[in-house]
């Protein structure tokens, strides 16, 4: 696989979501919300074209190569099934998981307080009634979308939303952007939909007149995952991952999605031959201090990449952490952007 090192600035700006959706009515967050194809609006999608040409990316078997990818001819020899990176069955370019969330940004005289307890009160105060549309912006792995998106990249991003207010935004935005949205749940998982545990989940983005930043999430006040009910791929998730020619995973995931979901998702998309572009962020140090479960996924991710983005600081963490790191695929960034990366690497 491709490894090199990136220095350039992203061009496109922080997304700001418009009040003015360009579809209607809106769908159930459960299903699709377009169809995978090309976008073929105005803007910067009317150039639209796949930019995954590099044979690194379309046409190269993973090194972790998988029983799927070596099947039988009839005369019983192992051949490639280079069709699983072909441009006809993966007509989407980059898929996202999970890390769905909505950011709201406030300005605060103060902080919230350090301590758990009186962290966890003061953003209940916060929730007690939505601040004004102004103020909601699209978070986590909806930015990395957006953003490629941008770049003239046919995106989708599978992961939960709720069916209030907040999710009903997230879709919105994504239906302007052109972007698909897959549904992780399925109407046999156990959880009431009118639960905590079901909603949309928030980062609350506090700036205090300093202009430092505090976050609050539900996410901080849980040891398990925000969506720790779901315990599989429902099919509409397998096609989504298996149409795609890369899937993109953070450490924030794990905020969400279990890590034993998380890696059936990946061990599937090793499957069918979808690319892995995995970012552990700040959440990695966690994760190599967390649940057994935990450090088994952070490892496999390590293990299975095809891509890997790291600064050069986390390039040694995980090297040392965990050897033999699979050093082929790392992607040191001096500047943690992947639409830079996308642009200067892919195209």
């Amino acid at each position: 696989m491709h490894h090199c090192t990136v220095t350039l600035e992203s061009p496109l700006p922080y997304h700001a979501p418009s009040s003015h959706p360009i579809f209607s009515p809106p769908l159930h967050p459960r299903h699709f919300i377009l169809p995978f194809s090309p976008p073929k609006t105005g803007g910067l999608h009317h150039h639209h074209h796949s930019v995954f040409t590099c044979k690194g990316i379309q046409l190269s078997v993973p090194s972790h190569g998988s029983a799927s990818l070596v099947p039988s001819n009839g005369n019983g020899a192992a051949i490639h099934d280079w069709k699983l990176r072909s441009v006809g069955l993966k007509s989407i370019d980059v898929a996202t998981l999970g890390n769905l969330c909505v950011d709201i940004v406030l300005n605060v005289p103060k902080l919230p307080p350090r301590s758990r307890e009186a962290r966890f009160a003061y953003m209940q105060e916060l929730s007690k009634s939505p601040p004004d549309r102004k103020y909601w912006e699209a978070g986590g792995n909806c930015n990395m979308a957006i953003a490629a998106a941008r770049l003239g990249l046919h995106c989708a991003t599978i992961g939960h939303v709720g069916d209030e207010i907040y999710g009903k935004f997230l879709l919105d935005v994504l239906r302007e952007e052109r972007i698909s949205m897959v549904g992780m749940s399925e109407d046999d998982d156990i959880v009431d939909s009118s639960s905590a545990s079901y909603e949309t989940l928030l980062c609350w983005v506090l700036v205090d007149p300093s202009q430092r930043h505090g976050f609050c999430s539900r996410a901080d006040f849980s040891k398990d995952p925000a969506f720790s009910w779901m315990s599989k791929l429902s099919g509409e998730v397998k096609v989504a991952i298996k149409q795609s020619k890369i899937l993109f995973c953070n450490g924030f995931g794990f905020d969400e999605l279990s890590p034993g979901l998380i890696m059936l998702a990946l061990d599937y998309a090793v499957d069918v031959g979808t690319s892995i572009f995995f970012d552990p962020g700040p959440r990695g140090k966690s994760l190599m201090a967390g649940s057994p479960e935990e450090r088994q996924a952070l490892r496999h991710f390590l293990k299975m990449s095809d891509v890997l983005l790291l600064t050069s600081d986390e390039v040694v963490l995980y090297a040392f952490a965990f050897r033999p790191l699979n050093s082929s695929s790392i992607c040191a960034l001096s500047l943690h952007s992947l639409s830079s990366l996308l642009a200067a690497v892919l195209i």
